[in-house]
């Protein structure tokens, strides 16, 4: 089965890909099925009906989806490829500990079928223009990234997996910090996931940002595996029309290679398990 569950399109502030255009792109791959999760980064951008200004970057609107007519796009596409693919309705959850108040109202709004936690800024930090990193040490921003995540697994429960769990490596300048370090963090995490019924995902984007592991890395994966974690998911956290479905194959067969026999798709925030 050919899926991709992290999919962005031009409802997202960073992304122009047009979603019927993902959906051809989809259908043209003979893609199985795909999820759209769009961005919302509540603290850093608005929603557009907030009555506040929206500011630009790059010439892109800093907004977070237009929700209602998100819905209904999708919901148009649906009946309108009903025969070729199979298209499931997700947000990308952009999440901190001061945030989860407005992601519980965002999702008592819509029927979801799958919700990514990601956490891609910390106190209203981004990671990627390195201002969550700035004036803290390598120990420092590591340590403080695993704490703001075991807060939202242990204080949000309407998601379905963890995006890119390890994100930071990503965006280190430093290079990877020794997951020994990091590892009583992530236990904790783990066990609370597994615990709660939720999952984590492969994010393929690893081959195309050059990092020397997968995403969450091996160890990770390891480790959830020995903790009993079955549900992943995956996906390629795409932007453009070359990252879709890309490295799927690659993602496989080193999810069967740490022992791994199956991995999820999702229908009204359940997931539903096939063999890798």
């Amino acid at each position: 089965m050919f899926v991709d569950y992290h999919v962005h399109t031009e409802f997202s502030d960073d992304s122009v890909y047009p979603m019927e255009e993902v959906v051809k792109d989809a259908i043209r791959m003979d893609m199985d099925e795909i999820c759209f999760t769009d961005h919302v980064d509540y603290g850093i951008k608005v929603d557009w009906d907030s009555g506040k200004e929206i500011k630009y970057r790059d010439g892109e609107p800093m907004a977070n989806v237009d929700y209602p007519a998100y819905v209904e796009r999708i919901g148009m596409l649906r009946e309108k490829y009903r025969n070729q693919i199979t298209l499931k309705m997700g947000l990308e959850f952009g999440m901190q500990t001061h945030t989860i108040s407005r992601f519980e109202a965002l999702y008592d709004r819509y029927p979801f079928d799958f919700i990514i936690l990601s956490v891609h800024q910390v106190e209203d930090k981004e990671f990627w223009n390195q201002d969550f990193q700035r004036g803290r040490t390598q120990k420092e921003y590591n340590e403080r990234y695993y704490e703001e995540l075991l807060h939202l697994v242990k204080g949000y429960q309407h998601y379905s997996v963890l995006g890119h769990m390890d994100l930071i490596v990503r965006y280190d300048e430093m290079g990877v910090y020794p997951f020994p370090y990091v590892k009583p963090y992530v236990e904790e995490i783990l066990k609370e996931v597994i615990r709660n019924g939720k999952g984590i995902e492969v994010n393929t984007s690893s081959h195309r940002y050059g990092l020397k592991d997968v995403t969450p890395s091996r160890e990770i994966l390891k480790l959830y595996r020995e903790l009993g974690g079955r549900i992943i998911t995956l996906g390629s956290d795409s932007h453009k029309h070359e990252h879709l479905g890309a490295y799927m194959k690659e993602t496989t067969e080193a999810l069967k290679s740490l022992g791994f026999q199956s991995f999820c798709t999702y229908d009204k925030m359940r997931p539903v398990f096939h063999e890798l």
